[in-house]
């Protein structure tokens, strides 16, 4: 599966954001940029989404920047995804059409349909905090399995 880097940035700004966003303070974008290793630019267009689907607020002044505009418990994958990609959990039927039948629709109906429906699903349920989570969870498995040898 190819998930676009404007998804994929998008996801990990967000997942910056609500992890380097404690007490109240803000994360600007050329920390992201930097902790990331995402073009500012680039990233600053992400955000811009982001802020229309409702999943950042800007703060203004000298130690502006972002900060989410609920917890991260209340914001679904599913919702992130298709505010940056309106076609990443799309039906196939709907592009290709299933009037044609045949092998084309059989292949569709019976394999890429339930492959959306199990992504819809999934990252309907799945929220940031989730992602953070397990994230942090892999993280932390991954330092404990470092070997010096």
């Amino acid at each position: 599966m190819k998930i676009s880097t404007r998804v994929e940035y998008g996801l990990i700004a967000l997942t910056d954001i609500a992890m380097n966003c404690t007490d109240g303070c803000s994360v600007s974008s050329s920390e992201i940029s930097e902790r990331q290793n995402i073009s500012q630019k680039y990233l600053e267009q992400i955000i811009i989404a982001l802020r229309q689907g409702g999943f950042v607020k800007g703060m203004k002044g000298s130690r502006g920047g972002y900060v989410l505009s609920r917890p991260a418990d209340m914001i679904c994958l599913s919702d992130i995804l298709n505010a940056l990609d309106n076609n990443i959990l799309a039906d196939v039927s709907e592009d290709i059409g299933t009037q044609s039948g045949g092998l084309r629709c059989s292949v569709n109906v019976c394999l890429w349909d339930k492959i959306n429906d199990f992504m819809r699903s999934f990252t309907g349920q799945m929220t940031l905090a989730d992602l953070i989570n397990e994230s942090t969870a892999y993280a932390d498995s991954m330092k404990d399995s470092v070997y010096y040898g």
